[in-house]
């Protein structure tokens, strides 16, 4: 009997080198080059990692099977490298199943951002739209609760405003008068207003300072700072008295006089009316508020500020601008986004590194005789770093060495 080595030895090499016998078709038809654009695409997602995974995967099942000839526990090292294979064909089919599952959670995904884009604009003009109402009642509670006397300031700024609003138009004929017989021209009306609107207002302010002066001073019973204040306050009186409440009365005069025959106030009268108007006005708006606006006013002008420290209950109620359940609902759909993401990202990743890591499970069972990767991966936990892999492997390449 003749043996035909040379046949015995091509069958050898043909066993050894089977994947070369389909490896370029399987390459030719997962690559597509002849193909359509669209067709070669589809190809190349679907089909080439597969396809390198299953030939790189033959290639290093030869040394493995070759050896079984010298290993130790070759019953458990045949059935790894079974295992292997399975390991392989189901991470294939996870990874053609993945890609419809990553599909349909994109358009589940769209779906929802979609959703949270039109929840979110239709929150954000509700609440620009309550914003206002919200502002209000942050003020309105901070104004309740500040020890601040916060009302009475803006009515003693207010209370000035008015009464320099009027005073501007029943001094103004005189004022006009005096400055255009000074000057020689005749003034403007409208254009004088203002700065004498603006001058009246800080005479009006000015003489409600001397009165809360002249009262802390009357309080502390300090007798120079009193006799001081209250030559200050005559003069106020007497500025206030000739020039603003005088010109009130005057124009007062028709209406008296509409009422009586031969009716005539002098100028003694006139005084004395303008005299009881101002300690009428000055009494009414001081017990009523300026009372406790003026030493503020004087206060914050001085550099002092209020003396009223904000306490945090009071800073959250300046900063809640927003409320409690649009921050949460803004919260629960940043969470929900980045759920979302991680799921699509691990439904991206995972099918296709687990056909990559199922290939490298037969290069760690030929060189150390166990698997690198425990399959399938479940989240990127399972995706182990370099370093862990390094330490994974290492006690089993020492017992090998040993062995």
């Amino acid at each position: 009997m003749v043996i035909d080595v040379d046949s015995i030895v091509r069958v050898v090499f043909a066993a050894l080198l089977f994947p070369t016998i389909f490896q370029g078709f399987l390459l030719g038809i997962a690559w597509g080059a002849d193909d359509d654009l669209w067709m070669m695409l589809l190809k190349r997602i679907v089909l080439l990692l597969p396809v390198l995974g299953i030939i790189a995967s033959c290639w290093l099942t030869i040394p493995s099977v070759l050896t079984v000839i010298f290993r130790q526990k070759r019953r458990e090292f045949v059935t790894a490298l079974f295992v292997t294979w399975w390991d392989l064909g189901k991470a294939i089919v996870a990874f053609w199943g993945g890609m419809i599952k990553f599909v349909l959670n994109l358009l589940w995904a769209i779906v929802g951002l979609v959703k949270i884009i039109i929840v979110g604009i239709w929150s954000l003009i509700q609440e620009i739209f309550v914003l206002p109402f919200r502002v209000m009642r942050n003020a309105g509670q901070s104004v309740v609760s500040s020890p601040v006397p916060w009302i009475a300031v803006v009515l003693t700024i207010f209370w000035c405003l008015i009464e320099a609003l009027i005073f501007t138009y029943v001094v103004s004929p005189l004022v006009i008068d005096t400055l255009s017989n000074i000057t020689g021209e005749q003034l403007s009306m409208n254009v004088l207003r203002i700065p004498l609107f603006i001058f009246l207002f800080f005479v009006v302010l000015g003489s409600y300072a001397v009165l809360s002066n002249f009262v802390t001073a009357v309080k502390s019973r300090k007798i120079p700072s009193i006799i001081t204040i209250s030559v200050i306050e005559f003069v106020v009186l007497f500025v206030e008295v000739i020039f603003l409440y005088r010109e009130f009365v005057d124009s007062l005069v028709p209406w008296f006089a509409q009422y009586s025959q031969g009716f005539e106030l002098g100028v003694y009268w006139t005084i004395a009316i303008a005299c009881l108007a101002w300690f009428g006005v000055r009494s009414i708006s001081w017990f009523l508020f300026a009372s406790h606006g003026t030493p503020t006013i004087l206060s914050v002008i001085q550099g002092r500020g209020t003396g009223a420290p904000m306490t945090a209950e009071q800073a959250t109620n300046h900063a809640a601008l927003v409320s409690s359940e649009f921050m949460a609902k803004l919260k629960e759909e940043a969470y929900w986004v980045k759920i979302k993401g991680d799921e699509l990202l691990a439904a991206f990743m995972l099918p296709p590194l687990e056909i990559v890591a199922a290939t490298l499970n037969f290069g760690a069972l030929l060189l150390n005789g166990r698997h690198l990767f425990q399959l399938p991966f479940k989240n990127f936990e399972a995706l182990l770093s370099a370093k862990a892999l390094l330490t994974e492997s290492a006690p089993k390449q020492g017992a090998t060495q040993e062995a």
